[in-house]
C-alpha cells in the first residue's frame, strides 16, 4: 500500500468490498497505461466525493456521471476545440503532451494526468483547469498524493474552492445514480 493511499484511510475509512476492474482493457480503451496508486485508490475507494466537493472519476463508475472513459472522450475532444482559439499551458508544448481527467468539482474544475511522452504513467504529475477559464495549475505530485495533501492541508491551490478542505471531513462512494 502506498504512503499515500494510507493518509488517505486515516481521513476515511475504506468503504467496503473492494471494487475490481480489468485495467487491461480499461487501459486498451484509454490507450494509455494508468498510474498504479490510481488503481489501487479505485481498488479501495471506487469512485468518490470528498468533502461534498471533489469527485474522482472511475472507469465503468456505478454512477455514469462520474466515468473515467467517458469523461475522458468528453474533455479530450472539448480541449481540442478549445485550444483551437486559446494558448494550451506551456506543460503541454511538447508534441504529444495531452492530458487525462481523473477528478472534478462541483465547480466544474478539472484535475488531470499530465501525460508526456516517454513518461511512465507512474511518474505522471497533476494539473488542474479552473471552470469556465483559462487558468491552470501544475502540481509535482501523484494524483492520491495531491488528494491527501489537499485534504490534511499540506497543498493548496488557487483554482479549488477555498472552503475545500472541509475541517471535518466527509467521503463518499458512488453508487448508482
Amino acid at each position: 500500500m502506498s504512503n499515500n493511499l494510507a493518509r488517505l484511510l486515516e481521513i476515511a475509512s475504506a468503504p467496503g468490498e473492494p471494487r475490481q476492474k480489468d485495467w487491461s482493457e480499461i487501459e486498451r480503451t484509454l490507450g494509455t497505461e494508468l498510474p498504479s496508486d490510481y488503481k489501487e485508490f479505485i481498488r479501495v475507494y471506487g469512485g468518490s466525493n470528498w468533502d461534498d466537493y471533489l469527485y474522482v472519476l472511475e472507469p465503468g463508475c456505478p454512477n455514469r456521471n462520474y466515468d473515467l472513459i467517458d469523461w475522458t472522450e468528453q474533455q479530450t475532444e472539448d480541449l481540442e476545440g478549445l485550444w483551437e482559439f486559446e494558448k494550451k499551458p506551456r506543460e503541454l508544448a511538447a508534441e504529444g503532451a495531452r492530458v487525462i481527467p481523473w477528478a472534478t468539482t462541483d465547480n466544474g474544475e478539472f484535475l488531470y494526468w499530465l501525460v508526456l511522452p516517454g513518461i511512465d504513467p507512474e511518474h505522471w504529475t497533476v494539473m488542474v483547469n479552473e471552470a469556465r477559464g483559462d487558468r491552470w495549475e501544475h502540481f509535482s505530485v501523484s494524483c492520491t498524493q495531491f488528494l491527501a495533501s489537499s485534504l490534511d492541508g499540506d497543498l493548496q491551490s488557487n483554482i479549488l474552492s477555498s472552503s475545500y478542505p472541509l475541517s471535518s471531513h466527509e467521503f463518499r462512494q458512488l453508487g448508482s445514480a
